[in-house]
């Protein structure tokens, strides 16, 4: 079963939970993803909407990967199988914690600035998620909606793999989903449309529960993407997931590289997408190796195999009839930066720009003297090895290059507002190189770059 987007997911999870009508029901979402499901819910069952807001913590080197979870009224779980796999010391674990602590803090203040706790006590709490990877966050709602005196517990998802599961039905009193497949994959593999959901848009949906708006009419509701689906793609032996968003009248088209560790369902590399596509730019996220490959390590570094992947991406996006016409760029992140670069090289791809992201351009070896797209170096001032690593390959690139420092970044980009200033260093940067000139506008954030 695929769902076209979260909305159409929430309708569906709404119907299997119909027996709950006549109970004292309160739904909660959990930020960002759960809400528009949760909201859908939440106006079948004729109930109240609230949010219960909490933190993955990402594996550091691996933030997609969970190790655990904190949420409201200090709740935290571990995973302890997780831990001992990536061999995690307490000092990695607790640094992790505490900047996730700091943002749960900041998100949870927001969010009650403008939406007061709904009450939990001696109600039947339905506890929803867009779907469930690792369990960790909805784990830490569960104790969440526990702690605040809920008399029963339904943890409801559309899809969820079945030994995550089997581990979470002590958690709650019942657990509902929709999908349960045998290969899982990722939660958005199960989406046509799995784009970020907003801090505006969980907000809106709240006001929306509450009657403080109205629900907008199907006619004046915004014009969706001319094209935001899930792809697979053929490249070499090997088929690979993708998700593609092209915006109305595209000014052009960038393929996302992601790191080592990553996955197109990066919520760092959305982020950026999402920030492109508002610019008028397409883009296509993929992940550059399948399931079975990302267990071997030697792959995830193999960048000769990622780059020709990224080659044959490439080829099959420049033959999609939307894209006809227009100009490719690449943005790529960490080890992803690298064969980014390698296939910039390719003169049969042509590629107009390219933007690395806390990149390592030094594995591109020999390839980089051959790259000709204007390109852009993005690294935070603080990831001090690779700055010096990204001034030092700007020396070696014979095309237009320049490299842009973020004060107090870091290689993840996770401090305050870190993350927003390399993304609008990317659209400036891509817009400029890829859009005809008389498609390009004046754009807020516009910063000037120290050409190398």
């Amino acid at each position: 079963m695929l769902f076209d987007d979260r909305r159409d997911a929430g309708r569906r999870l709404a119907e299997r939970l119909e027996y709950l009508q006549d109970e004292d029901v309160v739904v909660v979402g959990l930020p960002r993803g759960g809400v528009p499901v949760a909201y859908e819910v939440a106006r079948a069952l004729d109930a109240p909407l609230d949010v219960i807001v909490v933190r993955k913590l990402g594996v550091p080197y691996q933030p997609e990967l969970a190790f655990g979870a904190i949420g409201e009224n200090d709740v935290k779980v571990i995973n302890d199988i997780v831990v001992a796999y990536t061999q995690l010391s307490s000092e990695d674990m607790a640094g992790v914690e505490r900047r996730e602590r700091d943002e749960l803090a900041r998100r949870a203040e927001r969010l009650r600035r403008t939406h007061p706790r709904v009450p939990l006590a001696g109600r039947t709490v339905v506890v929803v998620d867009d779907g469930i990877a690792t369990g960790a966050t909805a784990r830490a709602a569960c104790e969440v909606a526990w702690a605040h005196g809920a008399q029963r517990v339904v943890l409801a998802v559309p899809v969820a793999p079945r030994d995550t599961l089997a581990m979470l039905k002590g958690q709650a009193d019942e657990v509902v989903c929709l999908e349960v497949p045998t290969w899982f994959g990722a939660v958005g593999s199960w989406y046509h449309r799995f784009g970020q959901v907003s801090d505006a848009e969980v907000t809106e949906l709240l006001r929306r529960a509450a009657g403080e708006v109205r629900e907008p009419r199907s006619d004046s509701a915004v014009d969706p993407p001319l094209r935001d689906a899930e792809v697979r793609i053929q490249a070499e032996a090997a088929e690979l997931a993708g998700h593609l968003t092209i915006p109305e009248n595209p000014v052009g088209m960038v393929v996302f590289a992601h790191g080592s560790g990553s996955s197109r369902h990066s919520p760092r590399n959305r982020y950026v997408a999402d920030v492109l596509n508002r610019a008028g730019l397409g883009t296509l996220l993929f992940d550059l190796l399948t399931p079975d490959e990302e267990v071997h390590r030697a792959r995830v570094f193999d960048i000769e195999l990622l780059s020709r992947r990224l080659v044959d991406v490439t080829d099959w996006l420049s033959r999609q009839s939307d894209v006809t016409g227009l100009r490719i760029g690449y943005f790529g992140a960490s080890t992803g930066a690298a064969a980014a670069l390698r296939a910039a090289a390719d003169p049969s791809v042509g590629i107009a720009a390219v933007v690395s992201r806390g990149g390592r351009p030094d594995l591109a070896g020999a390839d980089l003297a051959a790259v000709r797209a204007p390109t852009l170096l993005i690294v935070g001032g603080d990831d001090h090895a690779v700055l010096e690593l990204n001034r030092l390959a700007a020396h070696r690139m014979s095309c237009e290059t320049a490299v842009a420092v973020v004060p107090g970044a870091t290689h993840l980009f996770a401090e305050p507002g870190a993350l927003a200033k390399a993304a609008e260093l990317a659209r400036d940067w891509l817009v400029d190189q890829l859009a005809p000139a008389s498609a390009i506008h004046d754009r807020s954030g516009s910063t000037t770059d120290t050409r190398s």
